[in-house]
């Protein structure tokens, strides 16, 4: 629950930090691995990320600077994850400039309905864990490592010679 900004900048550094973990293991070639012919792609449900932070916040008033939400995907993971990481870093700041706790209270008009900014910085987080979800399923199918989010994965337990819990 987001209390407060610093309540958002606490959670947004562990999360984003998260997935940038996640676009970073990813390979180029595993861009193109989907669940199956109609499915999204993996690297299409990244990019979807990367510029989801323009679109969702953009809809609070924020003057900030990410990548903007019609940018097409780029063909590289290190393209996408510069993005990411620059987009994800220009928040921050001017949340701090431009609201105070008050302003989580504001509402702003959503999809059609009326969400606080506090109901909108805790769906960006959601809304990145929720993708990451899919992505590690994507990651796993294409044969990729896949990094722990809240503590170690499979992979890292059994690179410690660990066997990895149930």
């Amino acid at each position: 629950m987001i209390r407060n900004l610093e309540d958002f900048v606490m959670d947004w550094q562990h999360e984003s930090d998260s997935t940038l973990k996640i676009l970073e293991a990813m390979t180029d070639e595993s861009l193109q691995q989907r669940v199956n012919e109609d499915g999204r792609t993996l690297g299409k449900i990244a990019w979807h990320l990367v510029t989801s932070i323009d679109e969702m916040i953009g809809r609070t008033g924020l003057q900030f600077s990410a990548t903007p939400h019609e940018t097409p995907q780029p063909s590289t993971v290190k393209e996408m994850s510069d993005a990411y990481r620059k987009s994800r870093d220009s928040i921050v700041m001017p949340m701090k400039e431009q609201w105070t706790d008050e302003s989580l209270l504001v509402e702003k008009d959503m999809y059609g309905e009326q969400w606080t900014i506090a109901t909108v910085l805790q769906t960006l987080i959601q809304h990145q864990i929720h993708h990451r979800g899919q992505m590690t399923i994507l990651m796993r199918q294409a044969g990729l490592t896949v990094p722990g989010m809240y503590g170690p994965s499979k992979d890292e337990w059994l690179a410690y010679g660990e066997e990895a819990p149930e």
